[in-house]
């Protein structure tokens, strides 16, 4: 078992009433399940601003395309395969 440690949050009312619900559907306590929630909310939070920064460093390299282009090559494929025969 991983350890863990204790944090006080404040949640709206009826999201406590739906917590406590899920918890007794799935036989969890709501403490697990707030865990595994907050777990995945930052999980997510930190790849999209690990994405961002990657980005970020991309623009200040120079490892970017113009919008004008990638769309005019994007273009150009869709015209090569609207003219292909099916």
């Amino acid at each position: 078992m991983t350890a863990s440690t204790t944090m006080t949050i404040r949640l709206d009312p009826q999201v406590k009433d739906k917590l406590g619900r899920l918890a007794q559907g799935t036989r969890r306590s709501r403490s697990f399940l707030a865990g595994e929630a907050v777990g995945a909310y930052v999980d997510r939070e930190l790849a999209i601003i690990e994405g961002i920064q990657r980005g970020l460093a991309d623009m200040e390299a120079g490892r970017t395309v113009p919008h004008e282009e990638a769309m005019a090559e994007l273009q150009a494929v869709i015209d090569a395969a609207s003219d292909t025969p099916a």
